[in-house]
């Protein structure tokens, strides 16, 4: 049956077509007992009485509906309302507020008895930090008191998030972009994303497949191979299995990345199992590396692998590189005063290596190793240049000790000190070692370690490579044939 009311006592009716609801649900966080005697005069009604006692509703011409005793509110060109489903469409124009949110959207469907929108089509939304959502759809969950804590808002199709936080002053910083198949906001400071999430920041530029954020916090999780990238003056970029973003007053301060870290800034390259790098003003300034797989830092021309690393770098610029435990550190030689396809080597326990960078000037200089120090069972093998020329292979120095010091200056090793239990040994090829036909390449001459290992202690510190040759190693003597005497055949045997 089919019963056309006065807008009065339809707004009467309407009131009562949610569940019955206590007293206290109708304060501010309790259920919405929906109430549309706020209808503009253009509104057309249409009631249907139900076998259960309940209607349905049709409205037209404009809706404005309320709930009762807090402060929400809904707006629609039209809307109907199923009294046995509980359910209200809101269609065209549709526009729903509440202290926590504000949706906009061409169809939304309330769900009364779940506390559940769902919102379709051109979706906009506004939370109440000013962060705000667009997207294909929305579903939203009301907070409501012996329900749900938090509101929620879950978003797929791949939304546009822009994520508005403020500084310590209640300032709004710019705001952080967020791009991901689906988003769920939980709370006032929960994001959740999934599915090829981008994070643009002013200071960066994150990528991976779901991420966490907490604003409240200032923190951010990255998973299933994320990767940053810095949009400072001198980017940097960072990679692994997990990424976690720590900020302060909405500045980048930390990274940390764990499960095949890489790192890769214009100066150097760092790997390992763990990365922890920390950062101010948008610039490295310190970086920590450690695991099982040991780790590893590569600039040009130079190599340094340890158990762990910890690379000191203000403003960007390597001033330091801390190797420990079982720490190995190699470089590439001057190609301009010898040819080699060897690198110069030094290990130890801990190995420091100390460059000549400087914290302003000229930043795109790259800086020069100053010196190398290696301690606990040191040892160190590096090439001197031939007085033959370039073309000549090089003399070879290695020493061992307890402590090595190695100085260098525009590249060259200028003196080598080795303290405590110092054995060594200059070794330099002979005459006819020498390969001068111009179609060969200089051949690469390693040290004879059971040569080094037998040899008296060379130096306990050797400046410049002494002009002098040192005596050669010495060679084994060449063995002399021994002629025996012709045996005569024995007794009656054929000539």
């Amino acid at each position: 049956m089919i019963v056309r009311r006065p807008l009065r006592l339809l707004a009467v009716l309407t009131a009562g077509l949610a569940a019955p609801a206590a007293a206290q649900d109708t304060a501010a966080g309790g259920r919405c007992v929906l109430d549309f005697s706020g209808n503009p005069p253009t509104t057309r009604s249409q009631l249907s009485k139900l076998a259960s006692g309940k209607y349905n509703a049709f409205l037209g011409g404009g809706v404005v509906g309320t709930c009762q005793g807090q402060d929400v509110t809904l707006t629609a060109d039209s809307a109907e309302y199923y009294g046995d489903q509980n359910v209200l469409y809101l269609i065209g124009r549709v526009h729903y507020v509440e202290p926590r949110v504000t949706v906009d959207s061409e169809r939304m469907t309330y769900w009364t008895n779940e506390q559940r929108l769902l919102a379709e089509r051109n979706v906009f939304a506004v939370l109440p930090s000013g962060t705000t959502m667009r997207g294909p759809r929305a579903e939203y969950f009301r907070a409501i008191a012996g329900l749900r804590p938090r509101a929620k808002l879950i978003a797929p199709g791949r939304p546009v998030l822009k994520l508005v936080q403020h500084d310590s002053l209640g300032r709004p910083a710019e705001p952080v972009n967020l791009v991901a198949n689906q988003v769920v906001a939980d709370g006032d400071s929960l994001v959740y994303a999934s599915g090829r999430v981008e994070i643009t920041r002013p200071d960066l530029l994150a990528r991976g497949d779901s991420a966490a954020l907490d604003s409240g916090r200032e923190t951010a999780r990255l998973m299933r191979n994320p990767s940053i990238e810095s949009r400072g003056p001198q980017p940097f970029t960072l990679s692994g299995g997990i990424i976690d973003v720590f900020s302060r007053q909405r500045q980048l301060e930390r990274v940390l990345a764990r499960a095949r870290a890489v790192a890769t800034s214009k100066d150097l390259r760092l790997t390992s199992d763990t990365i922890d790098l920390r950062v101010a003003a948008n610039r490295l300034q310190r970086a920590f590396a450690w695991g099982a797989s040991r780790a590893r830092v590569t600039s040009p021309g130079r190599e340094i692998v340890a158990d762990s690393l910890d690379v000191i770098m203000p403003s960007q610029q390597v001033r330091e590189v801390r190797a420990v435990r079982r720490a190995y550190a190699e470089s590439d030689v001057d190609t301009t005063k010898l040819a080699s396809r060897e690198r110069d080597w030094l290990r130890g326990d801990t190995v420091v290596a100390r460059f000549d960078s400087v914290e302003s000037g000229d930043t795109a200089r790259r800086p020069q190793v100053r010196d190398l120090n290696a301690v606990g069972h040191a040892s160190s093998w590096y090439q001197i240049p031939s007085k033959q020329g370039r073309a000549a292979r090089p003399s070879i120095n290695y020493v061992r000790g307890s402590a090595i010091a190695i100085d260098f200056r525009n590249q060259l090793v200028q003196t080598v000190t080795v303290r405590e239990k110092a054995v060594g040994m200059l070794l330099e090829p002979t005459k006819d070692s020498l390969d001068t036909s111009p179609d060969s390449g200089p051949a690469p001459v390693r040290a004879d370690t059971s040569a080094a290992r037998a040899a008296d202690s060379l130096r306990a510190r050797t400046t410049k490579p002494p002009a002098a040759t040192p005596a050669a190693p010495a060679r084994r003597p060449a063995r002399t044939p021994v002629r025996r005497p012709a045996t005569p055949p024995p007794t009656g045997a054929r000539p």
